[in-house]
């Protein structure tokens, strides 16, 4: 019988496998099984810290906007302020309250002053 030579196909998804963890260290970046092992470990983590990213920010801005919040008017506070922002039915999300509460701290006060009367 001739000899079969093997096609392409296993080598060519082994490469893209070995580029995708040619930053990892040790075996994890030179060893088949371990790479894999790894790419799957670091998929299932890029997935779940994207969500963990949402909740962190959020809670990064609710913690700026309280702060400046409770700076300005001592009986005031974060709840407070949203309920006041549903109410007048003003749509400014948390992101720019936070923003304008870094840029500008009156300016956040100024909002809600206008809102609570």
């Amino acid at each position: 019988m001739t000899r079969v030579k093997r096609g392409y196909i296993a080598r060519r998804r082994r490469t893209k496998t070995r580029s995708f963890a040619s930053a990892f260290g040790g075996a994890h970046s030179r060893l088949n099984r371990t790479i894999t092992q790894q790419k799957m470990k670091a998929l299932a983590s890029a997935h779940r810290d994207r969500g963990r990213k949402k909740r962190d920010f959020r809670r990064l801005w609710i913690t700026r906007i309280n702060a400046v919040t409770r700076e300005n008017e001592l009986s005031y506070s974060y709840s407070r302020l949203i309920h006041d922002l549903y109410k007048k039915q003003l749509l400014l999300n948390r992101k720019i309250l936070a923003q304008i509460a870094i840029s500008n701290k009156n300016g956040l006060s100024i909002i809600s002053n206008k809102i609570s009367k």
